[in-house]
């Protein structure tokens, strides 16, 4: 647990105790766990979007009905062309 030992958390505990007190303390640790736990639950959250949002990227798009509208549009069947008066007429 963040590489803290028995040692570490005994002396955290005592300074806790002496500088809050003994009636605040219980309070203390439950704001802290209730804090704890809903930025645990926050950052779930957080990487399951990531999974999510990856794995959308990693699946094989198919463009190719795009791809197909654009290619297979069909042209005018009407031509354009310039009469004698240098004007182009439909």
């Amino acid at each position: 647990m963040f590489g803290i030992g028995m040692q570490e958390l005994i002396i955290i505990a005592i300074i806790a105790l002496l500088i809050v007190g003994p009636k605040k303390l219980p309070d203390l640790a439950k704001t802290l766990g209730r804090g704890f736990s809903e930025f645990k639950k926050a950052t779930e959250g957080v990487t399951e979007d990531l999974r999510d949002t990856l794995k959308e990227d990693e699946s094989p798009k198919n463009d190719d009905a795009w791809k197909d509208s654009l290619l297979m549009k069909k042209p005018d069947d009407k031509e354009v062309r310039p009469d004698s008066s240098g004007k182009a007429s439909d």
